[in-house]
């Protein structure tokens, strides 16, 4: 199965990235729907992750996530599933709704919306596309497009017993703050990789997931 040889979560903890939160108003859907119609002229973000050595040498496998930002009362929050333990890869790791790309998707967009309707059963009609982030090549090799969407309940969602273990929801202000942000690190062959895993309440984030976070991050704080 491709899955990392380390526990990450008993791993020690590197730093801190530590830069501040966004504004309150970088998180209304009113301010996200502006900055993806008229994105940031320059920002950088960051790499993806080391491709495992059993996946080298092979052509990554195009793919498409849903970032989906729920519109509660209280401010939006990011919806995440937990894989469930006997996926081949990334089995038990919390990711965003998504899969591989298939040849009757139109593009990216709809990639991501099929899986997340087949995943998780989110119907398309709940969600509003803002835009998508740039590509990020995973360690298995999948080169996935983050495709941003925001969505207006009330909806329903049913985990696909076979692929999501758990359905949960995180604050958007608690992901979009560096504080909130660990850097770790492991030993691979060729040299150290690192990498940032953001726990919240027993659920702990890390690896592709988290590397598309920073990246929402990063686009959002961009002036």
């Amino acid at each position: 199965m491709a899955q990392p040889p380390f526990d990450p979560q008993q791993l020690p903890i590197d730093g801190v990235a530590g830069e501040p939160a966004l504004a309150p108003e970088r998180l209304a859907p009113a301010w996200l729907r502006r900055r993806f119609a008229t994105p940031p002229a320059a920002w950088t973000p960051e790499g993806g992750d080391a491709v495992m050595p059993s996946r080298a040498g092979r052509p990554p496998t195009p793919a498409s996530v849903l970032i989906p930002l729920v519109q509660r009362a209280h401010g939006l929050t990011v919806l995440l599933t937990q894989r469930t333990a006997d996926l081949t890869d990334h089995p038990g790791q919390i990711s965003f709704p998504g899969g591989r790309a298939e040849v009757y998707d139109r593009d990216a967009v709809d990639t991501a919306l099929r899986e997340s309707e087949e995943e998780i059963g989110l119907a398309r009609r709940h969600v509003e596309i803002l835009g998508s982030l740039p590509r990020y090549l995973t360690g298995t090799a999948y080169c996935v497009t983050p495709v941003v969407g925001l969505i207006q309940p009330p909806f329903e969602v049913t985990a696909d017993p076979s692929e999501v273990a758990a359905i949960f929801e995180v604050p958007l202000a608690y992901l979009m703050d560096g504080a909130n942000h660990r850097r770790q690190s492991f030993a691979l062959a060729g040299g150290r990789r690192s990498f940032y895993a953001m726990p919240y309440e027993g659920y702990y984030i890390w690896g592709a997931t988290a590397g598309m976070i920073r990246n929402l991050f990063h686009f959002l704080r961009a002036d």
